[in-house]
């Protein structure tokens, strides 16, 4: 029995759940939360629908020495804004987005959903989580799978806020 996780996500159904959640109205949470079930099962990666791409052989080695390049949130920002560089939320449950995110995969579901990554090897990736250990754990992931140039934000979405930045999607 295997499951898959979509690493797409329904924009404006956590909207209509926060607006419900807040007004406190009970039946407007449950047509919300309806709304956004309704919504992920229509988008759902369905058997019938296309499958990520198996996952390419890697290129070539991933550097010994670590996971990943820890950066702080102001060097995070410069590297996510390279043309060629792909990044990746892998924190579960979603709790938002640095803005230019291009994938959310989360962090335990890498090697089943690698098809979704680049399939070179030393395409660049920006990963991060909401605090740091799961993005931890999706850098080794990555480096098992060949990835070369892995950079994660120290600290996660946490940091980034901290250090004045905003999240979008919540």
């Amino acid at each position: 029995m295997s499951e898959s996780v979509c690493p797409r996500r329904v924009e404006g159904s956590q909207t209509s759940l926060r607006r419900a959640v807040r007004t406190g109205s009970a039946s407007r949470l449950l047509a919300a939360v309806l709304a956004a079930v309704g919504a992920l099962a229509l988008t759902a990666c369905a058997s019938d629908g296309p499958s990520p791409p198996a996952p390419a052989a890697p290129t070539s080695q991933a550097p010994a020495s670590g996971a990943a390049r820890l950066v702080d949130p102001g060097e995070f920002a410069a590297v996510i804004a390279e043309p060629d560089r792909v990044t990746v939320n892998v924190h579960v449950p979603f709790e938002g987005d640095i803005p230019g995110t291009d994938l959310s995969i989360p962090f335990d579901q890498i090697t089943a959903q690698a098809g979704w990554l680049p399939a070179n090897r030393d395409t660049g990736l920006a990963i991060y989580c909401r605090s740091g250990p799961m993005s931890a754990t999706a850098a080794e992931t990555l480096r098992d799978l060949g990835y070369t140039d892995v950079v994660e934000l120290r600290g996660g979405m946490r940091a980034w806020q901290a250090d004045g930045r905003e999240l979008v999607g919540i």
